[in-house]
């Protein structure tokens, strides 16, 4: 398996896109014996009520087309408890979708609210795998998985050996594409906030009043008012204050 390793960091090293590097990194898990792979980001992992945010990207290879639109669009990634599991650690886990996740991270596990995305992995013949969680200090959250579809009984049993290796594996592939992507894939997609928005829900993060936020931008009380009244409803805050504390959490702005 080094030399697996060895060879995804040279094809890596040659991509000078995201799309390369997730070639790169399919095109290794496959010589792994895996056949599907998804890759997902999200700058922040949750909302403050504790609900994944839905990825700002995903990408994958050898998963059916409409994918995307479902866990994106129609939230299958919110309800998708390999997602839940990872949220909640750092270590690559192998999972299961078979005899209701028995000996592997998802027993116990599967509830009423994951049948959607249960049978949709049954239909699509993607019940078996690895999750490697990929936490950022800043807040961001990814998830690297590679996929062994038609796996065999002894599929937990050969999978766990190459763990260590294939959670390696997912660091080194969203270390080398967290660069290549677009600005607005990493930053939190809840409210598209102006520079001029940003800059006065930053001001009054600080403790500023209307009046001195006004004065510091170089504009009147009742435009600087506007600005955070037009920043408080696109995050669809309560209030100022509540507004702050978004914008806070998702980072778009920063003490």
């Amino acid at each position: 398996m080094h030399t697996i390793i060895d060879l995804l960091k040279r094809d890596i090293g040659k991509a000078s896109s995201v799309g390369g590097i997730v070639d790169a990194a399919h095109d290794v898990a496959r010589r792994a014996g895996f056949d599907a792979m998804i890759y997902d980001f999200s700058p922040v992992a949750t909302t403050p009520e504790g609900t994944l945010v839905i990825p700002s990207h995903l990408s994958h290879r050898e998963a059916p087309a409409d994918m995307r639109q479902l866990w994106c669009e129609q939230k299958y990634h919110q309800h998708d408890p390999v997602q839940q599991i990872a949220l909640k650690t750092s270590a690559p886990f192998v999972w299961s979708y078979r005899q209701n996740g028995r000996h592997t991270a998802l027993a116990s596990h599967l509830k009423k609210e994951h049948e959607p995305v249960t049978a949709y992995l049954h239909d699509t013949n993607l019940t078996c795998g690895i999750t490697v969680p990929l936490h950022r200090s800043t807040g961001g959250f990814a998830t690297f998985t590679v996929i062994q579809k038609d796996a065999g009984p002894s599929f937990i049993r050969d999978t766990r050996d190459v763990l260590q290796s294939v959670g390696l594996m997912g660091q080194i592939m969203h270390d080398a594409a967290l660069p290549h992507l677009a600005t607005d894939q990493t930053q939190a997609t809840i409210a598209a906030l102006t520079p001029r928005e940003a800059e006065c829900l930053h001001l009054s993060a600080q403790g500023h009043t209307a009046k001195e936020i006004a004065d510091q931008i170089g504009r009147s009380v009742p435009t600087a008012t506007l600005h955070l009244k037009s920043a408080t409803a696109k995050l669809r805050a309560r209030n100022r204050a509540h507004a702050v504390a978004l914008a806070l959490h998702y980072r778009l702005i920063e003490l």
